[in-house]
């Protein structure tokens, strides 16, 4: 993450200069002013004296002042302003850390505090997220079928931008525990991180998909990657409402809460993995802050200075004040100079 530090000039002393000649002209055009200037009346003699349809002295003095701060940017473009940022460079890899996250339609039961358990889920998610910055983080989705949406990544804003675009229900109604998991350990199986661990969220028993979830896990756990299973959600009857994304028609009811929580228990087992039941939103929480805690890797990172030049908005001023100022004295006054 880029941090602002400060802005600077490359040539400081080109902008000292500036400010040095701009007053010395300035002082020295009004003290030689009166010596090269006459007055002369127009009109008639004894009649009434011209007068100019506007503040002629009010407009030259503007002008003027326009003239000068336009030279001064000149200046300030010249002297190379810039933007000092510090970032921080990660110096050791982190963990890879794949979410295999239910999208099913149960997931939107409002049983965490008043939200669903899809939201909540992916509320800690992203805090997890921006809490580890040298972990990659990837994000799998499991419906009726099992996709891959982020491989890990360190880019946060695209795998938050795809959380926030998630949609429950787009994989169909299905839960393919098994095919999530499976496609976990495909992609982890390639990762050189120190430590890698597949987690997942889920509210509901494998019912689709060709692959039963006690084979992936046991593959998991063969490859040497860490399995959490987080079972979502409280028993017996819940309030749920969610929009179909293929009909757009909205659903609302209640719905008869229940799932295997041996079946979820065996597929931790199959690889030696951990088992955490979250019947409410404080309860996930804390699962996130066991997951922190236990997959960590001891991470070293240090700054680096960077800097990004500025001076082509100083430029565009400059050149904008002067030639408005000349298009002005050309149309109002009658002169280009």
């Amino acid at each position: 993450m880029n941090q602002f530090s400060g802005f600077g000039f490359e040539r400081p002393l080109l902008l000292a200069a500036g400010l040095i000649i701009i007053p010395l002209i300035i002082v020295i055009a009004r003290r030689f002013k009166d010596t090269f200037t006459a007055s002369i009346p127009l009109g008639p003699p004894g009649g009434t004296a011209f007068k100019a349809p506007f503040n002629i002295e009010g407009l030259v003095k503007a002008l003027r002042f326009l003239e000068y701060a336009g030279v001064l940017l000149l200046f300030v473009s010249a002297a190379g302003p810039v933007i000092r940022t510090t970032e921080t460079v990660w110096l050791s890899r982190g963990a890879d850390i794949l979410f295999v996250f239910d999208i099913s339609p149960s997931m939107a039961a409002l049983d965490m505090g008043g939200a669903s358990r899809f939201n909540t889920a992916r509320r800690l998610l992203i805090d997890f997220a921006e809490k580890r910055p040298s972990d990659g983080i990837g994000l799998a989705a499991v419906g009726n079928d099992a996709a891959l949406l982020v491989p890990p990544t360190t880019d946060r804003q695209t795998l938050i931008s795809r959380l926030e675009i998630l949609r429950l229900g787009e994989l169909g109604d299905g839960t393919a525990l098994g095919m999530g998991l499976a496609l976990a350990a495909f992609h982890l199986e390639k990762s050189d991180a120190p430590r890698r661990a597949a987690v997942l969220i889920t509210d509901g028993e494998n019912n689709a998909g060709a692959i039963h979830p006690e084979t992936a896990a046991a593959m998991l756990g063969d490859l040497g990657i860490s399995l959490w299973v987080i079972g979502i959600g409280s028993g017996g009857e819940v309030p749920i409402d969610y929009i179909d994304p293929f009909t757009r028609i909205r659903r609302t009811g209640i719905l008869d809460s229940r799932y295997d929580i041996e079946s979820l228990r065996r597929i931790s087992a199959a690889a030696g993995g951990n088992w955490l039941t979250a019947p409410s939103a404080d309860a996930l929480s804390d699962a996130f802050v066991r997951l922190d805690d236990q997959e960590m890797v001891v991470r070293r990172s240090g700054t680096a200075g960077r800097t990004q030049s500025c001076r082509l908005p100083f430029l565009l001023s400059a050149f904008g004040l002067l030639a408005g100022v000349r298009i002005i004295r050309r149309l109002f006054l009658g002169a280009w100079l």
